[in-house]
């Protein structure tokens, strides 16, 4: 997992540098954290409950033009479910470090819309059942592909707010043929750090 991290860091550092040496507008910098509400689409059975977690990362905001820009960031993700499986209640507790890398069209005074796809590895995973909770993470695939959907506004101060819907596109279980894809509604609050 600190491998995964570190390569991740070492692309978004280097998609920087090279938008700076073409002279393109400024690489922005910034932190961002918020609310998750996640829950997960299992095939041929009703969908389980909604949890709340949450998120925090860092991003780079690269500009392509004055009106889009790509934007790479890496975060850990709190998501999973709740369900009740034979009587008992389960909470399952999923953590990821995701990377999206979105683009972004920006318009008005700061509205920005963004989408593009993101890659999610699995840094743990818990059952738990009345106060117990089970390490799940080997019934579960590694790695995770979701495609996001958002919007956002900045403000002159480099504060923002974003929403983003992230629709899960593989199959994260990994010990029976039934499909399990995560979804997740989050919102939260940015800074982009200005003319650094």
């Amino acid at each position: 997992m600190k491998n995964a991290f570190m390569i991740s860091l070492l692309v978004i550092t280097t998609l920087s540098l090279t938008a700076q040496k073409k002279q393109s507008p400024p690489v922005e910098f910034g932190l961002k954290a918020g609310l998750n509400i996640s829950n997960a689409h299992v095939q041929n059975s009703n969908n389980p409950d909604s949890k709340a977690s949450f998120y925090a990362g860092a991003l780079a905001h690269i500009h392509v033009t004055r009106q889009f820009a790509i934007q790479p960031e890496i975060m850990y993700s709190g998501q999973g479910y709740l369900q009740k499986v034979a009587g008992a209640d389960h909470k399952i507790n999923l953590g990821y470090i995701n990377i999206p890398v979105l683009a972004q069209l920006m318009f008005g005074e700061g509205f920005r819309l963004e989408t593009g796809p993101q890659l999610g590895l699995l840094a743990g995973a818990h059952d738990k059942v009345n106060k117990v909770s089970v390490d799940i993470k080997d019934n579960l695939k590694k790695i995770d592909f979701a495609w996001v959907f958002g919007v956002g506004y900045l403000t002159p101060s480099g504060f923002g707010v974003d929403a983003r819907y992230n629709l899960g596109i593989s199959n994260i279980n990994d010990v029976n043929s039934t499909n399990v894809n995560n979804r997740v509604f989050a919102v939260g609050v940015f800074y982009q750090f200005r003319n650094l």
